[in-house]
């Protein structure tokens, strides 16, 4: 009997039927079996995963990383961030990048910069803010295997230049509908309705309310859910697939719930601040991010969702920022914050520990799902034979506490300071090799870029 790399021994193992006392083989980096604890297969290397839970790695599709969330360039825009993610038991992350310049000269650059430091696999989403690279995208999607797009509906007028890029309307998302239609991609939007944002932001700030809640009450919940509505009919008109990139509030839920009904490729993602963080969390500034951190009934909603499947993907919406740019007052301060490294431990924290998530939904929302809708899938995303052998190693039981001085992320601060979260990661393992393990990464931590040739209905009519 020939010996292969690596097994993993009395692992609980999260299948989508549920956990299963298995072990894993794995050899050349992918999974070779996922068989019982009496089969004789002998390994080089053993890890004992007595009393730990292995979830496929996880697949974050939501990042921001570079000079002022733009694109990575450098290790300092990449190593510590994917250590981050590493830590977290991200194994995947897909990174927007953001700019008005033609992807075609950017793309090299953030791709050898990933390459060179990234401790993760990686893909890219493009931020389509001009017309020369709408009609590039059968070319990025052909030729850099990037199929999954962004667009910024609360970019009009100057709203968008403090990244320089470009105002846009209606007409443009027409045309990047019907163009990611055509070309078996999806788009991933940011919805809010900026001129009720500019209407509220010129009858300032509301009296009597604390800083987060300001901040929700000059983007209230019905601004996403108009940009949604508004979306969603489009996204039928034109048969494209759409991607709800942040979704925040149930008002917002209740126009894509009924948006599905008519057009089913009408995807639903949250993030893990909007299921933990309300506008009377105690971070403050920390907390800022757009759309907004909303009231405690909405966050209730969103836990609901998550259990009942309107929500596909949970993404971290990760903002590298350092901390800097947050302690300003409300309306200056940056939005966005760090959170790759926390996804998981708050989703068994306060999804399976406190509201009876199953695993199972857990390993769907942060592994399963995501590679589907981005074409990872089954290479990605799931413990089967053949798959990578990306897996995550928890402590259902272990306790941590999230301070500043635990995170690994250059942005040197997090919202969630002094959460103490039921639920820890205790080894990643990237293509067989552990990437994170003992609270620290390991000089195998490297990752390789990911080839998309679809998303959307496109990525799931090849799993079929």
């Amino acid at each position: 009997m020939s010996t292969i790399d690596l097994r993993i021994r009395n692992a609980s193992v999260v299948l989508s039927d549920g956990p299963r006392d298995l072990d894993i083989l794995v050899d050349g980096g992918k999974i070779t079996g996922v068989v019982p604890r009496t089969d004789p297969t002998v390994a080089t290397e053993e890890i004992d995963a007595t009393g730990l839970h292995v979830f496929p790695g996880l697949v974050d599709p939501h990042v921001h990383l570079g000079p002022n969330i733009t694109y990575p360039q450098s290790a300092e825009d990449v190593a510590r961030e994917t250590q981050s993610a590493a830590a977290g038991g991200i194994t995947t992350l897909i990174a927007y990048l953001m700019t008005p310049q033609p992807y075609e000269e950017v793309f090299p650059i953030a791709k050898a910069a990933m390459e060179a430091d990234s401790a993760v696999d990686f893909g890219f989403h493009f931020c389509v803010v001009t017309r020369d690279q709408l009609e590039s995208m059968p070319d990025y999607v052909r030729d850099l295997g990037v199929s999954s797009f962004k667009f910024f509906m609360n970019f009009r007028g100057d709203e968008g230049k403090y990244l320089d890029l470009p105002g846009n309307d209606d007409g443009f998302m027409f045309d990047l509908l019907e163009a990611a239609e055509r070309n078996g991609a999806m788009l991933d939007p940011h919805a809010e309705n900026i001129e009720l944002v500019w209407r509220l932001r010129a009858l300032g700030r509301p009296e009597g309310v604390n800083d987060l809640d300001a901040w929700n009450l000059g983007r209230p919940d019905y601004v996403e859910a108009e940009a949604l509505h508004r979306l969603s009919f489009l996204a039928k008109v034109t048969g494209a697939s759409v991607y709800a990139v942040h979704t925040t509030s149930g008002l917002s839920l209740d126009v894509l719930r009924q948006g599905q009904q008519s057009h089913p490729d009408l995807f639903v993602e949250t993030c893990p601040h909007y299921l933990t963080l309300d506008i009377n969390a105690p971070c403050g500034t920390y907390g800022k991010v757009n759309p907004p951190l909303r009231p405690r009934h909405d966050l209730d909603a969103l836990w609901s969702a998550v259990a009942d499947g309107l929500v596909d993907t949970i993404g971290s919406d990760h903002v590298p920022r350092h901390k800097s740019f947050k302690e300003k007052d409300i309306m200056t301060a940056s939005a966005g914050f760090p959170g790759m490294q926390n996804l998981l431990p708050l989703l068994i924290s306060e999804g399976y520990h406190k509201r009876n998530l199953p695993l199972e939904r857990i390993a769907y929302l942060t592994s399963t799902r995501p590679a589907q809708l981005f074409g990872l899938y089954p290479k990605k995303g799931v413990i089967h034979v053949g798959s990578d052998a990306d897996l995550t190693l928890v402590d259902l039981s272990g306790q941590a506490d999230i301070t500043a001085a635990t995170q690994l992320s250059g942005a040197e601060y997090t919202p969630w300071e002094g959460w103490h979260v039921e639920g820890v990661v205790a080894r990643t393992i990237r293509g067989g090799e552990s990437t994170f393990a003992n609270g620290a990464i390991l000089p195998s931590a490297t990752g390789k870029f990911l080839h998309r040739e679809h998303s959307g209905r496109a990525a799931l009519d090849a799993i079929a």
